[in-house]
């Protein structure tokens, strides 16, 4: 009986590795996870090469932890264990109260003061204003949600160092954090780390005012929600019981079919649409590229309806969410994304004739960019 009871762990174990494995084999294998929004890893490339040197079989522990059986269910338990044993971040993300997930802080070992000099150097290069707003993270402005054990947060730091440097080159700078901390409205979702677009329309309003330009009426705009949103940081967490968002777009009544045009460009190829709101996305599993289609290299706005003003935006996708406010208040707004765009955005800059230069990013994207390199 006491060596059964013995064999009785070894069983089980042996039994469990057999049906996983089975399941492995059976189950088929999916390109793309709709629960952490991202693409899968393929069946690493097997030749003589890559056995020797460990590139299979690196490429093959990829494979198989992202095509493990159950996985969803697997990654979903490992983080509710940790929270249960008090262990609140899973995955870099706080499960938060008030239904928040939320991003920890940057590191302080951070490329701000790097990618401040890179835009220091670039202003050396152009003949026009430039002005830098950094939307503050999530954990900064609800503070009051946090577990009680968290990181610190650095956006003071941050937001310090980035205002005293700017200063050497005359470098504008649209600080938030007062105007957000005050606001009653969500101005973050709860299953993502953008800001919504309650929180966009409000900088939208205090970057008008630090740049002397006249903002939209909150009136000329109706509002239409849509839920079921879930963000990237739900995509991470493995929090899978978070309830989910409702995503909303600001539509400006004033406008009339053709007075809007937004041009895609990748490469050489460029596309035309008449709206700034592609609601396709709205059906997928990953709904924020609703605003502006997502990440593009170049996406330039047209509105014949305002009729001066000429605007470039080098940003981060929290700009995405801003752009149809901007294109209220500019002829022409360009957005620039660094991370697909190589050439000189000081020469695009002089060959537009562009009037202003706005640096729109999420303060921990800038603080970990390395792409801003390019800017030049």
């Amino acid at each position: 009986m006491k060596k059964k009871l013995l064999l009785t762990p070894m069983i089980i174990f042996l039994c469990f590795i057999f049906v996983m494995t089975a399941l492995f084999i059976i189950t088929p294998k999916t390109d793309y996870s709709s629960a952490e929004k991202r693409y899968l890893e393929d069946f690493p490339e097997a030749n003589l090469e890559t056995v020797t040197n460990g590139e299979f079989e690196t490429g093959f522990e990829s494979f198989l932890a992202d095509h493990f059986p159950l996985r969803n269910m697997w990654v979903g338990l490992n983080a509710y264990y940790n929270l249960f044993i008090g262990n609140n971040a899973s995955e870099g993300v706080y499960n938060c109260s008030d239904g928040y997930l939320i991003n920890e802080p940057v590191s302080a070992d951070n490329r701000v003061k790097t990618n401040i000099g890179t835009i220091l150097k670039f202003k050396d290069n152009v003949d026009v204003p430039i002005t830098v707003m950094l939307a503050p993270s999530t954990g900064y402005i609800k503070s009051d949600v946090l577990p009680a054990v968290h990181n610190e947060y650095l956006d003071d730091y941050i937001i310090g160092d980035v205002k005293t440097m700017l200063k050497k080159k005359d470098i504008g700078f649209v600080d938030l954090r007062a105007r957000f901390k005050r606001e009653k409205a969500q101005l973050y979702y709860r299953t993502d780390h953008h800001w919504t677009s309650h929180g966009a329309r409000a900088a939208y309003e205090e970057l008008c005012a630090a740049i002397g330009v006249k903002a939209s009426a909150r009136s000329d705009y109706e509002l239409q929600s849509y839920k079921d949103f879930y963000g990237t940081t739900y995509s991470t967490s493995g929090f899978w019981l978070t309830k989910p968002d409702s995503i909303t777009l600001w539509n400006n009544i004033n406008h009339k079919k053709g007075d809007i045009n937004i041009t895609i460009t990748e490469g050489k190829e460029s596309k035309s649409y008449d709206s700034l709101y592609f609601k396709n996305h709205l059906k997928a599993d990953d709904k924020y590229p609703v605003f502006i289609d997502g990440n593009h290299a170049v996406e330039t706005i047209t509105n014949k309806n305002v009729k001066k003003g000429r605007a470039l935006v080098i940003k981060d996708s929290f700009a995405h969410s801003i752009a149809p406010f901007l294109a209220d208040s500019f002829n022409t707004v360009t957005l620039v994304d660094t991370r697909y765009y190589k050439n000189s955005i000081s020469d695009m800059v002089k060959s537009g004739k562009y009037d202003r230069v706005l640096v729109i990013y999420g303060i921990d994207n800038f603080a970990t960019d390395t792409d801003l390199v390019w800017l030049k």
